[in-house]
């Protein structure tokens, strides 16, 4: 046997000693530990830039526009001029103005305020979920680098495998049926090297969908390490309470309660006062006029009745996203907890039995107590473990980030404003 007796342990020790695989947080962690401020610089330039963020940028910006239009008075005064040439020639002018009697311009600002309110929620939800999305593409593109480094070393190895079979079936040390399986895996690892650069090309669009200008050598590397669940941030109602989505709900019902109020208003009818002065054959004339329309032909009761039910379909529409939010939160913790106990045993366990795993595979093979073929399905599989490994470390990462999302957190982690 002329190999080199720790070639794959050392090999697997490498891909172990991955910048991803540290450490994580000590446990009783009670607050959010915050994140790298290269992380942070990174993903505030990437969502401010974001085409998605400044359109609801925008939409916020009209919105305030549209709260300052209804808060404008409802009518405007009318010029009256008045001509007549009859046995007496009357010449007069003057003007009306229709009286918002019933408070329809108080309502209709708060209607848009409300509305501006709800758009304002949905600006930060924007914010939260570009943000969310930049940091799962930066989780699968460390991935995906991790794993296309394994490919590279897996395809390396077995290369220098098949080779060593070459000389060894060349010398009649190897049957052809193991000779033929050596060849097959180096076949397959080559295949797997391809997949993952594919694979990798994939997690760096995610990125780039976001931040197409950036180069990758500029991405920022995700924490090293992982912490518990903060134990006192507040308790799960008062969390899904703030949360952009529930916050944008409520205010569509603040903004169904306000046009409930705005239509009943209408209902109620505005007069309008007109003033002229003139000259009636010489002498002065002063006219007061005052007209107040009748409803009754329509007396809007319906649009009344539809505001209401509309109101009430916006509070059951409410009620579900903050059930769903909460339910939400409760499974990203249980996830991210399951997901980090996983982990927690494979850096105890996991890491040293790889190691060790591959050393004994190597003695046993070099002193033929294993088949070649035995030899590779077992090497083979030990491969597939780190793999499993990394992804678990990047579900463990999405995990984190899911959680963040879902508990309101995201800017508490990353040290933002959450303030449009």
């Amino acid at each position: 046997m002329h190999i080199s007796r720790c070639w794959p342990a050392l090999f697997l020790s490498g891909l172990i000693l991955i910048p991803w695989t540290a450490r994580a947080a000590e446990i009783g962690s009670t607050t959010i530990t915050r994140a790298d401020p290269q992380l942070t610089r990174f993903v505030q330039k990437v969502v401010e830039a974001n085409p998605r963020v400044q359109a609801a940028r925008a939409a916020l910006d009209a919105q305030g526009a549209f709260r300052d239009a209804a808060s404008r008075p409802l009518y405007n005064p009318q010029l009256i001029f008045d001509a007549e040439n009859a046995e007496a020639d009357t010449r007069t002018i003057g003007i009306s103005q229709t009286l918002d009697w019933n408070g329809k311009r108080k309502a209709r600002t708060a209607v848009a305020e409300s509305d501006r309110l709800v758009v304002e929620a949905e600006y930060l939800g924007t914010r939260w979920a570009v943000t969310v999305e930049l940091l799962g593409g930066l989780a699968q593109h460390q991935t995906g680098v991790a794993r296309d480094t394994l490919a590279t070393s897996r395809r390396n190895l077995m290369t220098d495998f098949a080779a060593l079979a070459q000389r060894r079936f060349d010398a009649g040390d190897l049957t052809q049926v193991e000779f033929d399986l050596a060849r097959l895996v180096a076949t397959n690892a080559r295949i797997q090297k391809a997949t993952a650069g594919v694979a990798l090309s994939e997690a760096r669009q995610a990125v780039r969908n976001l931040t197409a200008r950036s180069p990758v050598s500029e991405w920022p590397m995700l924490p090293s390490t992982m912490p518990l669940l903060p134990k006192n941030v507040t308790d799960p109602q008062t969390l899904v309470l703030a949360l952009p989505e529930v916050v944008a709900a409520r205010r569509q019902v603040e903004s169904a309660d306000a046009v409930v109020e705005l239509r009943r208003r209408e209902r109620r009818p505005d007069p309008t006062l007109s003033f002229a002065g003139g000259d009636e054959s010489g002498e002065a004339v002063i006219g007061l006029n005052l007209s107040i329309p009748l409803y009754v032909r329509n007396r809007f009761s319906h649009d009344v009745s539809a505001a209401i039910a509309q109101r009430n379909q916006t509070q059951q529409v409410a009620d579900d996203i903050m059930q769903r939010a909460h339910a939400r939160l409760i499974s990203a913790a249980e996830r991210y907890e399951l997901s980090y106990g996983a982990w927690g045993d494979w850096e105890l366990t996991g890491q040293t039995s790889l190691t060790r795993q591959t050393e004994q595979l190597e003695k046993l093979w070099e002193a033929g107590e294993l088949s070649t073929t035995d030899y590779l399905v077992q090497l083979r599989q030990t491969l597939d473990v780190q793999e499993s490994a990394l992804d678990l470390r990047e579900a463990l990462s999405r995990a984190w980030f899911e959680w963040l999302w879902a508990s309101g957190q995201v800017d508490a982690w990353l040290g933002h404003r959450n303030q449009p």
